[in-house]
């Protein structure tokens, strides 16, 4: 139930982020024309980008959210990794490249940008409903940290939801890009050097290449298997060591399966008095408490199998490790309910 709310909510987030900005976009587009403006021009590329973008996510969290079949067993949750990842490159690819490219020409040919009023007026319009967009964002990133107990700021840096981290960062970045534009339009009026509007231009660019990187990022990150954030993998390992026939937990091994699915697979070394009773009947305990403390988890799997030297040691280091992996922790993926949870 939490999770088709989670879902319902992510998809008015982005239709409501999509309507905005496609509106947007065409007030720029005719702004730009009308007053000739590089920066309007590249903000008008910036909307149809944001655009563009949102419906992509709009089939990521559609087609993600299919149920699992004979074929695909684990259900579709990767499938929205790689429509957001899509989105990701023609934010890349459409709008920082108009962006940059027509800055550099605005700066080498110094043509006149016209009348700035009507720019003016749109960057006023735009600024108000792109803050209307980003409330909502803003909005469903606190309840959800308020959920898991954690701070917005840390639940986007872990949340493995990359729709709803694409809305908030695409809308801050339109806010940015607004104030950007305005300020070269303001100085190239004051002084008559379209340099500014051009360098505003090249600045657009670069503010959308950063987001696009730090998006794609978290998208191949999920799509190569991601595991869940070091602290959730600790209670995961007490909750199974907690039980009566435990020994111990040999190894431990996670992955996220897309915005609301996460697969727990364990080595469990049983006490040897244990009967094979009882190991089915905690096989059974486990999954009921890791599933309902953390109902993200839609696949437990639990094998019976003796403790080998430095096995369990290992499998914890595989989440440990310095560099990539270790980024895990700081990304995307589900945190712990208690202090750094996700959604």
């Amino acid at each position: 139930m939490a999770e088709a709310e989670g879902n319902s909510e992510s998809v008015g987030t982005v239709v409501v982020a999509g309507a905005a900005n496609l509106a947007i976009a065409v007030a720029k587009l005719v702004a730009g024309i009308v007053s000739g403006s590089a920066a309007m021009l590249s903000e008008a590329a910036h909307s149809v980008a944001d655009t563009t973008t949102e419906v992509l996510l709009y089939l990521a969290l559609r087609r993600g959210a299919r149920p699992a079949d004979v074929r695909h067993p684990f259900g579709y949750g990767k499938e929205s990794y790689v429509w957001a990842f899509l989105a990701a490159l023609f934010t890349f690819v459409a709008g920082a490249g108009f962006a940059i490219t027509h800055g550099v020409t605005t700066i080498l040919v110094h043509e006149h940008s016209g009348d700035y009023l009507i720019s003016y007026v749109v960057l006023a319009v735009s600024f108000v409903i792109e803050s209307v967009s980003l409330a909502r964002a803003v909005r469903q990133v606190r309840g959800e940290s308020r959920r898991w107990g954690t701070t917005p700021r840390r639940f986007l840096r872990l949340t493995a939801d990359t729709t709803v981290k694409a809305v908030f960062l695409e809308d801050s970045a339109a806010l940015i890009g607004l104030l950007i534009a305005g300020v070269g339009l303001g100085l190239s009026q004051w002084t008559g050097d379209e340099l500014f509007d051009g360098v505003a231009s090249i600045l657009i660019g670069l503010l959308l290449l950063v987001v696009a990187a730090i998006l794609a990022r978290s998208n191949i990150s999920l799509l190569v298997g991601r595991a869940v954030p070091e602290r959730l993998h600790r209670e995961i390992e007490r909750e199974l060591a907690g039980l009566p026939t435990v020994d111990r937990v040999d190894t431990l091994l996670t992955m996220q399966l897309g915005p609301d699915d996460i697969l727990v697979a364990a080595k469990i070394d049983f006490r040897d008095e244990a009967t094979g009773a009882d190991i089915e009947a905690d096989a059974d305990e486990a999954e009921r408490r890791l599933t309902d403390r953390y109902p993200e988890i839609g696949y437990v799997f639990l094998d019976p199998t003796r403790s080998l030297p430095g096995a369990g040691r290992h499998a914890r280091r595989t989440q440990q490790e310095p560099g990539p992996a270790a980024d895990a922790r700081a990304t995307d993926g589900p945190s712990d309910q208690e202090a750094d949870g996700r959604r």
